[in-house]
């Protein structure tokens, strides 16, 4: 019997998957984990010239978001795929074929037994650092102050990213350059919450 959206959009079959054939544009952005897709909606309407990806583990949100996309007249430049970003992000290719890379409030588990689980982490930069292009943008934010000085104290020791916020020498900006949204940020944002973003840029 068929499971819930086993009709989610998969990426192509084959050890290498060019990332470039996904969507149209005139370069590619990807969204690790776009969840309900409204950053991916709104960067489409925000970037008319982009490409985007979205790798999203969970095939509903992955089924609705890229339907959602299409309805809007959007499908031909804006994709979600039903993917877990690890295994997936090995089988994208060319290298430094991507201009930037978004990952929203990852990382929701706090005991020690899930850390194996843990989105952005030192696997996950090596694939990144790969498929960005010179000076492409790896852009992270979380509501959540340990995370982020976490992320910051990991990417300072990869000699591949150099921090890109707004004081020299920090990954740390005050607002989304993006003009696109996460939910989560929006409702961070509304509670009064602060949100820690964080820039670098590919060396």
């Amino acid at each position: 019997m068929p499971r819930p959206y086993d009709d989610a959009p998969r990426l192509p079959e084959g050890e290498r998957v060019d990332v470039r054939a996904l969507a149209r544009g005139d370069w590619v952005e990807l969204e690790i984990g776009p969840g309900r897709g409204w950053f991916l909606v709104e960067r489409a309407d925000a970037e008319p010239h982009a490409a985007l990806v979205g790798l999203e583990v969970r095939r509903k949100w992955a089924a609705v978001v890229d339907g959602r996309l299409a309805a809007r007249g959007l499908g031909g430049r804006a994709r979600v795929f039903a993917e877990d970003a690890r295994l997936a992000l090995p089988r994208l290719a060319p290298d430094a074929s991507v201009r930037r890379v978004f990952v929203h409030f990852p990382d929701p588990w706090w005991k020690k037994r899930h850390r194996k689980r843990l989105v952005v982490q030192g696997g996950l930069l090596d694939e990144l650092a790969r498929l960005l292009e010179p000076g492409g943008e790896l852009f992270v934010q979380t509501d959540v102050e340990e995370r982020a000085a976490g992320y910051q104290q990991l990417v300072e020791l990869d000699p591949r990213f150099t921090p890109d916020g707004d004081v020299a020498g920090s990954p740390r900006l005050a607002d989304s350059p993006y003009v696109a949204r996460s939910p989560r940020e929006r409702r961070a944002i509304a509670d009064g919450l602060p949100v820690h973003r964080l820039r670098w840029r590919r060396c």
